[in-house]
Parts: C-alpha cells; structure tokens; sequence
C-alpha cells in the first residue's frame, strides 16, 4: 500500500485544490452507478476528460466495497473527489472503521476479490486513512502523466 507523502487533509501549498465535490449515498447497488456517472461527468467538466474511465472504476469499486462491506443500516457513504494541479484524488468514506480493506490474490474461480487489485494497477496511490466514525479508501490519479492505456 503507497502511503501520500504527506496527510491529505493538510494542503499542499506547492498543489492547491482547484476543485472538489462530494456526494453521500445511501448503501445499495444504484448508488454505485450513480457515483460512477456522477464522478465521470464531474472529471470531464472539470477538463480532464481522458482520465474520467479510470477514475470512475476506481469509484466503482470503492464504493462497491463501501456497499458490499461496510453496510449500516441508516448511514450513507461519501465519495468525494479533489482535483489539484498535478492530481486528481478519490475518496470513499463509509462507517465501517473496524473493518479496514486488505488487497487478495483471487483464483481465476473466485466471483470477488479482484476491486483492491484494481484500484493498486490504476492509481499511482492509495491508502485507507482512519475516520472519528469510520474510514476513508482513497487512491489518486498522476494528472501529468497518462491514464492507462488498454489495447482494443
């Protein structure tokens, strides 16, 4: 697991936040899509189009996991998003802090399994941070370099 160099709640003063945008979601299936789509098209308003696929699979699975695993009656999960100059950063935050995510090794058999190992090949980071009330998975997109490339 790659850990920021920094914490991330502190800003960067070299890397100002040039936008955010949050959203809470009740825990059930349609709200994965809709944080999906809704971070696609925040990514491409936000001019930064080309990685707007790889960043919503992130939110897919992150949020998968929030519903998935760290379900409580009545409480929502947050996925948040915050575009610097040089990163574009992707947070999930759910109720669940006991229950911290750890990557697996799926047999090629297994149905689940393969969301953590997704988010590691994608982002050039990521990490869980402890909440109050709950946890924080986060993963951040290089916005200087390319998103990944996959061949048709």
């Amino acid at each position: 697991m790659a850990f920021a160099p920094q914490d991330p709640r502190i800003p960067d003063p070299s890397d100002p936040v040039v936008d955010e945008g949050r959203v809470d979601y009740v825990p059930t299936p349609i709200s994965v899509t809709r944080a999906r789509r809704h971070a696609t098209r925040l990514i491409s308003e936000w001019g930064h189009p080309a990685f707007a696929d790889d960043a919503a699979l992130i939110v897919s699975e992150l949020a998968t996991n929030a519903v998935r695993h760290a379900r409580i009656p009545g409480r929502l999960f947050r996925v948040q998003l915050t575009l610097t100059k040089t990163r574009l950063r992707i947070a999930v935050s759910d109720p669940r802090g006991e229950r911290l995510p750890r990557p697996r090794h799926p047999s090629p058999r297994d149905r689940h399994g393969r969301g953590l190992p997704i988010v590691r090949t994608l982002a050039a980071r990521w990490g869980v941070r402890e909440r109050t009330v709950g946890k924080e998975i986060w993963a951040e997109l290089d916005l200087t370099g390319s998103p990944t490339q996959t061949e048709p």
